[in-house]
C-alpha cells in the first residue's frame, strides 16, 4: 500500500490493473478502506482519496467550511486527471456514495461500474438537518472526539469487536475539526439524488451492512430496484461500516462484482 499526495488531496493506492475509487464515509478518511486495500484482486488498482484533506486542495478565496458535494466530486475528478484515468469503477460508502452520485452528475462518462455501500440517494430531511446543524456547534465546541463520542454507536453495530471500535475513533479524532464541519455543511446541502438512479446504466454493487440503522437493508433493496444494473450484497452482522466490521465478507462481495459485474 502506498500513500501520496497530488494538490494538496492525499490517496492511499495498491494493485495494479484497472482502477477501482474508493470513497470513504463521514467521519473517517481514507484509511477506513485498508483492510480492502491489503486484499486488491490480482487485475485491479485500489485508489482511496482522503476527502478530509479536500479542503486544502479548495482554491484560497473559499471559506473551507462551505465545501459541497460538487466540491468533492471535483476534486476526485482532478485526482484522476492527474493520474491520467479516464474511466474507473468509482463508488463509496454513506458520504462516499453522496459523493459518488455528485460525480456521476458531473462525469458520467468517467464511470464504468459504481459501488452504493451503506449510502442512500435521498436529500437530508429537516431533522437531519437539524441534527447536522448541532454536529456542527459540537465539533465548533468540543472537537473531534465529541463527534467519536456521538458518531460511534451509529456507525458500528453492538456486537462489533472492541479493537474495530478503538481504531474508528481513531480515525475520527485524527481529523481536523474543519474537515468534519465542512463535510457536514456538504451533506446538508445535498440535493436529492433519486431521479439519477434511473440513469446510471452502469453495472452497480449495491451493499449494506444487516444491523445498518443509518441507512437500513430496506432502503438499499429500494435503491438497487432503482438501478438498472444493480445487484446488492447484504453483510451478515454489519453495521453502518460494513468494510470495517466485516471486512472480509464486504471484499468478498466486491471481489465477486469485480470479476463478475452485471
Amino acid at each position: 500500500m502506498q500513500h501520496h499526495v497530488v494538490d494538496g488531496m492525499r490517496y492511499l493506492e495498491a494493485g495494479a490493473g484497472w482502477p477501482v475509487v474508493l470513497l470513504h464515509a463521514f467521519p473517517l478518511s481514507a484509511e477506513m478502506w485498508r483492510p480492502q486495500l491489503a486484499d486488491v484482486p490480482d487485475g485491479w488498482r485500489f485508489i482511496a482519496p482522503d476527502l478530509a484533506t479536500l479542503a486544502a486542495s479548495l482554491p484560497p478565496q473559499r471559506d473551507r467550511t462551505s465545501a459541497t458535494m460538487d466540491d468533492y466530486a471535483r476534486g476526485v475528478a482532478g485526482l484522476l486527471d492527474r493520474l491520467e484515468i479516464d474511466r474507473a469503477i468509482i463508488g463509496g460508502l454513506s458520504m462516499g456514495g453522496y459523493v459518488t452520485f455528485a460525480l456521476y452528475r458531473l462525469s458520467p462518462e468517467r464511470f464504468s461500474g459504481a459501488i452504493l455501500a451503506d449510502t442512500r440517494p435521498q436529500a437530508d430531511s429537516d431533522e437531519a438537518k437539524t441534527n447536522r446543524t448541532r454536529m456542527r456547534e459540537l465539533v465548533a465546541r468540543q472537537g473531534p472526539r465529541a463527534i467519536a463520542d456521538e458518531m460511534l454507536p451509529r456507525l458500528l453495530s453492538r456486537e462489533a469487536a472492541p479493537e474495530i471500535a478503538a481504531e474508528v475513533r481513531r480515525i475520527i479524532e485524527t481529523l481536523p475539526a474543519q474537515a468534519i464541519d465542512a463535510a457536514l455543511a456538504a451533506m446538508m446541502a445535498r440535493p436529492d439524488s433519486t431521479a439519477d438512479l434511473a440513469r446510471m446504466s452502469i453495472p452497480a454493487l449495491v451493499v449494506v451492512g444487516e444491523r445498518d440503522e443509518v441507512t437500513p437493508a430496506d432502503e438499499a433493496e429500494r435503491m438497487q430496484a432503482r438501478l438498472p444494473r444493480a445487484r446488492l450484497a447484504v453483510i451478515p452482522g454489519a453495521g453502518h461500516l460494513a468494510n470495517v466490521e466485516r471486512p472480509h465478507e464486504f471484499s468478498q462481495a466486491l471481489h465477486d462484482f469485480l470479476v463478475a459485474p452485471m
